[in-house]
Parts: C-alpha cells; structure tokens; sequence
C-alpha cells in the first residue's frame, strides 16, 4: 500500500469522497454530518492523502490545520472492497505522521454515533484517541462524538 498526497482530480477518488459523504449523511441525522465534498477539500489548509495498492484506490483522509498546534482528522473513508485490511489504520498513522511534521501538538476528530461509524470509533481509540469536548465549531449533541489525540 501507498499513501500519497492529493488524488482529488481522479475520478474514482472523486467518487469514493462522494460515497463518503452520502453514507455519513445517511447515518446521521439532518445537520450533524460534517463530512466535506470536494470543495471543501480542495481549501488551503487541508491536506489530502489517497491509499493505493497498485491502481486499486483502498481509502482516503485529510488532515485540516485548527490553529498553529491542533489539527482535524477529515475524511476518513476506506472502500469497501479493502475493508478490514488495515487501510483506515495506516492512513490514520500516515494524517498523524504529518500532524506532528506540520509541528502540530493536538489531533481532534468528529464523528458519528450510530451503529454505522461504531468500527471506526474502535479503531481511533485502538490508535490512542480519547473523548473531548467538542471543538473548533461544533457544538456537543447526542448525533456527533469528539475525540483527540495529544501527539
């Protein structure tokens, strides 16, 4: 596997940030879902890292900058057919790996909290994060769980 920086001119990242997007909007209810479309990727400030095994794109994540010492973990997705295989783990190492380049000292994340986003949530907290209080500009609800990692 390798994870590179950019993609989002590929049609089937593009598709993938899609689906991302939809099923995130799907299990969440209406104004709780903060996954970004393409636009929102493409602003300064966020970094973008596509996985590939070959021509095989297996998942995606970005990194948003908060402030000077504090970042976001955006976007994670692994596609289907590549689940279960360590992707979401090793792109989440590879966002943290240039969090503490950027010389960030804090990682935050929103996420959902139905059934849906349950396999995701293990998996950050196997990798160290803990619950938070919301940040930046979210406000708490029973739909959103916040989560940080001291680097």
């Amino acid at each position: 596997m390798r994870i590179v920086e950019g993609g989002l001119d590929d049609a089937r990242v593009q598709a993938l940030v899609a689906l991302h997007q939809r099923l995130a909007r799907e299990a969440t209810a209406e104004g709780f879902a903060f996954a970004l479309d393409l636009s929102g990727l493409r602003v300064p400030g966020i970094r973008f890292f596509s996985a590939w095994e070959g021509e095989a794109l297996l998942g995606v994540g970005a990194l948003k900058r908060l402030s000077p010492d504090h970042g976001e973990v955006k976007s994670m997705h692994t596609a289907q057919a590549a689940r279960r295989r360590g992707v979401g783990a090793a792109m989440l190492r590879h966002i943290l790996d240039q969090a503490r380049a950027m010389g960030l000292a804090r990682v935050s994340l929103e996420t959902g909290t139905s059934a849906y986003f349950a396999g995701a949530v293990a998996m950050y907290l196997r990798e160290g994060f803990a619950d938070c209080p919301p940040f930046g500009d979210y406000t708490a609800s029973s739909e959103n769980r916040f989560l940080a990692l001291q680097l």
